[in-house]
């Protein structure tokens, strides 16, 4: 959904992008940094309870996750091993965020929290391997509801809420929304992936 926005995100970003490179930062390099600081912000902030000062500070960080994209291309330095860790790091930072939450709820006696975080979780990264495990098979896996902004979005502003002093239930709902949002854009790309597999053995009998 949010990603009709990412042309004009993308140009925000251009004139940082470019300051970086000037001050001889890489793109790799910005990748694992800014992963880092994702990560050591929700187990600190997060992991406490400190709910508005977590979901800030990972929300600044990831609002900069495009950077290294931006650098890359504005540098003509785009390799395959860049998508690669640009991928793997956003799993990382996804992975952590939900894993935090749900472990903080658990230690609230939360178990509601700790099972839609976990489910939110499972859910997030079932998105992302069935768009790589339907692109090796040189299918389009991409699309869906609920990608991967939308996800973060719904899961900051949640959290934000509940510092905020938001009941908790605020926090159930943009879990469950994530994991439902999950499953359905799993199911999307399951079944775009069967029509294109069913197209290809058409083609290959005729």
């Amino acid at each position: 959904m949010l990603s009709r926005l990412r042309g004009l995100y993308t140009r925000g970003l251009s004139p940082v992008a470019r300051l970086l490179l000037r001050a001889g930062l890489s793109p790799s390099v910005v990748t694992v940094a800014g992963t880092l600081a994702v990560v050591l912000g929700a187990v600190w902030f997060l992991g406490r309870g400190q709910l508005v000062a977590g979901s800030l500070w990972v929300a600044v960080f990831l609002l900069a996750d495009g950077l290294d994209g931006t650098m890359a291309r504005t540098s003509g330095r785009v390799t395959r091993f860049g998508g690669f860790l640009d991928s793997t790091a956003d799993r990382l930072a996804d992975g952590t965020i939900l894993a935090v939450l749900a472990w903080w709820s658990a230690t609230q006696g939360d178990r509601v929290g700790a099972g839609l975080a976990l489910a939110a979780l499972v859910g997030g990264f079932l998105v992302s391997y069935a768009r790589a495990r339907a692109e090796v098979e040189g299918w389009t896996g991409s699309g869906g509801w609920f990608e991967r902004s939308d996800r973060l979005v719904v899961v900051l502003a949640g959290s934000l809420a509940v510092g905020l002093g938001a009941p908790m239930v605020v926090l159930w709902v943009a879990l469950g929304m994530v994991a439902l949002g999950s499953a359905t854009t799993v199911a999307q790309r399951v079944a775009g992936a069967a029509r294109q597999a069913s197209d290809r053995d058409l083609r290959a009998a005729h």
